[in-house]
This record gives C-alpha cells, sequence and structure tokens, in this order.
C-alpha cells in the first residue's frame, strides 16, 4: 500500500475555509509543518468528527481519516523541491516545459506539477519523491516534461529548490 504523502494526500483533504478558520489558532492546515505539530490535536478532532464541523461541510469520512493516521505513523512523508535544469521550447502549437537532471538518490521519482495558475501566469513546482526506505544503486538521470498550447500566453514560472523563476 502507497505511504501518504503530505503534498498529494493530507493537504488537498483540507479546504480553504478549514485553513481560514484554524489559523486564529496558530494552526495553518495548508503548511506542512503546523499539520506535523498538531497531528495528535487533528486525528483527536476528526474521531469526534468535530473537525470540519457539519456547516462547512465536515466530518471526514472514515477512509479519509484512516489516510491521516496512516501518514501520521508512516513518518509523515512529504514531498522535496526537486533542482534541474529548465528549459522552455515554444512550438507553433506547443509550450513543453523541460527538467533535466539527476535524482538526489536511488529510488526517487519526480514531476512537474501545476502549482498555481492565475490569469496572467501560470507556476509549475518541480517535485522529487524520496523512496519509503534507502534503495541500493545510484541515482538516475531524469527528463520531465510538461506540456500546454501555445495560446495560453500566460507568464511562466517554475518553482524548485533555488525558489521560483520566470522562463
Amino acid at each position: 500500500m502507497r505511504t501518504p504523502v503530505y503534498e498529494l494526500h493530507i493537504r488537498p483533504m483540507f479546504s480553504a475555509t478549514d485553513r481560514d478558520h484554524m489559523i486564529p489558532h496558530s494552526m495553518n492546515l495548508w503548511k506542512y509543518e503546523d499539520v506535523v505539530e498538531h497531528a495528535e490535536h487533528i486525528i483527536d478532532r476528526l474521531e469526534a468528527g468535530t473537525m470540519p464541523p457539519t456547516a462547512f461541510g465536515g466530518p471526514w469520512p472514515p477512509e479519509w481519516i484512516d489516510v491521516f493516521r496512516r501518514w501520521k505513523e508512516g513518518g509523515l512523508k512529504r514531498l522535496e523541491l526537486g533542482t534541474a535544469v529548465i528549459t522552455v521550447n515554444r512550438s507553433p502549437s506547443t509550450v513543453t516545459v523541460k527538467a533535466t537532471g539527476t535524482f538526489p538518490a536511488a529510488g526517487y521519482q519526480g514531476w512537474l506539477q501545476l502549482e498555481s495558475e492565475s490569469d496572467t501566469a501560470k507556476t509549475y513546482v518541480l517535485y522529487f519523491e524520496p523512496p519509503d526506505a534507502p534503495v541500493a544503486g545510484t541515482a538516475d538521470d531524469f527528463e520531465l516534461r510538461e506540456r500546454y498550447s501555445v495560446s495560453d500566453t500566460r507568464a511562466l514560472f517554475v518553482h524548485d529548490s533555488t525558489g521560483v523563476q520566470e522562463h
């Protein structure tokens, strides 16, 4: 069974309203460190059916609570921001964003993921997922691609371990 990962499986379960309601209590549910710090309290409230309240879409189904519990018990796994050489190719029909490099160690996986978009910009994030346990061998080289229509003329940004750069 796959180990739950914060960015893929935990963070998406918290709505913007959930986040907004908890910030006054010094708990930003969209911030990994805050969720780790309060994980036991969150589980208690989820199991009691009080988080989120019924008036705001709660409670979570038991399957979601089980995923949260497995995430906590499985080591609070999260993704890493990757490092790569980023290139952008604009053909007559397609914009191709390409990230090339070498993973930090054997067993890693990676991808470019649309992180956010607005009327004027779109931002991709370069994620690396470490293996659940160390893997013998050497790190693999990678070439990751994401494509979109050239008719999309918004500014393009890529978020990686060095920050956010416009391309």
